[in-house]
């Protein structure tokens, strides 16, 4: 009996859908809140450790280039380990690395605590996505791996909310002190829920990588990327931004966050609806949809109520668009599952990376104010590479009539 028989046995003796996923979903909870509650916080950080702004801003650059050029390579490391134990040493990692960070006593300690946490996120989510879609029924395996993703996005609504809380109340080491604990929790669940599960015949590396390395592929990669920078290049700075620009108090930060946090969700949910049923079109809308909301952002931002709105309709769309560009690699990568899908959030998080610097860039030289529409420019640049493969794809499938002399009409 293969792997799947084996865990699809399981699902149906013991049905381990609530349990088991749940703790996936408490891991991805707490590698959510780790990533982003450094920008609720990043005031604080930057005041507590006497640097600027734009450099504070840099933890964020670092930890995506951890996922960025981590994440491959652990995959490729690691790939004969039992998953199982290779998510457990992935959270044993990520409690190490935030541990780290609540006791660093300078920039540059905290930097490196960033960058051990981050080597974890990618791996955890791509080998996480697989086990998720295997312990459960075949018609539940979608359902499986989008529980699993729910606790990055509520982790947006509830753990950086309550870490920003944290942060400015009791110090912003207390934030990434609730991160270890949450991380403790992640760990238990998992020794303790996920079966032990017995590997498959592997796809030899060299299979996986001429999966993976597909112009179209790449091309697919890099719009994520260029769209992912568009967002952390406005998000890594939206404390400051709402503070300095918008005048709302330190303390109010925390429920805008919250609101894009609903919004994060709730787009996550549509956008794989949107996906289902029209897979290119709706990314190349939301694309698109993201385009004009930062660029009326440019405007909003200056208008406290119509800054909210906002916000809110950027966080949707921002989330919407990750299930589609999911699917679409996933589709492209058959022979190579776990690589393909952790490769999607190490190109995500290369645009992060991008994105936070390029943000502070910006800060630098054209002010903070300049933030919304530079980021409008960057997801323009993914629309126009999205539409381009878009169109190729199109002309393959529906090829133009003939000429009688050759040529196409």
């Amino acid at each position: 009996m293969n792997q799947s028989q084996t865990l699809r046995g399981k699902a149906r003796t013991k049905d381990p859908f609530p349990v088991s996923i749940l703790s996936l979903t408490v891991g991805a909870f707490a590698i959510g809140m780790t990533e982003f509650v450094i920008m609720g916080i990043l005031p604080n950080v930057a005041e507590d450790l006497h640097v600027s702004i734009s450099t504070a801003g840099q933890l964020i650059t670092s930890y995506a280039l951890g996922v960025a050029i981590g994440a491959p390579i652990l995959t490729v490391l690691t790939h004969r380990l039992p998953q199982k134990l290779l998510l457990c040493l992935l959270m044993v990692l990520f409690i190490l690395g935030n541990g780290i960070a609540v006791i660093a006593p300078n920039y540059a300690i905290l930097m490196g605590a960033r960058l051990i946490t981050a080597l974890c996120h990618g791996t955890f989510f791509g080998v996480g996505a697989v086990i998720a879609s295997n312990l459960v029924k075949p018609n539940k395996r979608a359902g499986a791996v989008s529980i699993m993703m729910a606790g990055l996005t509520i982790a947006n609504i509830i753990g950086v909310p309550i870490g920003t809380f944290v942060g400015q109340h009791l110090g912003w080491r207390a934030s990434f002190a609730a991160i270890v604990l949450m991380g403790i929790i992640a760990l238990i669940g998992i020794m303790i829920f996920i079966p032990r599960i017995r590997q498959d015949q592997s796809v030899s590396l060299t299979k996986q990588f001429e999966a993976l390395v597909q112009p179209k592929l790449l091309v697919i990669l890099l719009a994520c990327a260029i769209g992912n920078s568009s967002l952390f290049a406005v998000f890594t700075y939206i404390a400051p931004l709402l503070e300095q620009v918008t005048g709302f108090h330190e303390q109010s930060v925390t429920w805008i966050l919250v609101l894009f946090g609903i919004g994060v969700t709730l787009g996550n949910i549509a956008g794989g609806k949107l996906a289902d049923w029209k897979l290119m079109p709706s990314v190349l809308g939301i694309f698109a949809s993201l385009c004009v909301l930062l660029t009326i952002f440019t405007f909003t931002v200056k208008s406290p109520v119509l800054a909210v709105i906002t916000i809110f309709l950027w966080g949707a769309a921002s989330f919407a668009v990750m299930p589609g560009i999911q699917v679409k690699i996933m589709n492209m990568a058959q022979d190579a599952p776990a690589l393909a899908s952790t490769s999607n959030h190490s190109a995500g998080n290369l645009g992060n990376a991008f994105g936070a610097f390029c943000g502070g860039w910006v800060i630098n030289n054209m002010g903070l104010t300049s933030l919304p529409w530079v980021g409008a420019v960057l997801v323009g640049i993914a629309f126009l590479i999205g539409l381009a493969i878009y169109l190729q794809e199109r002309r393959q499938q529906f090829p133009l009539p003939l000429h009688a002399s050759g040529k196409e009409i």
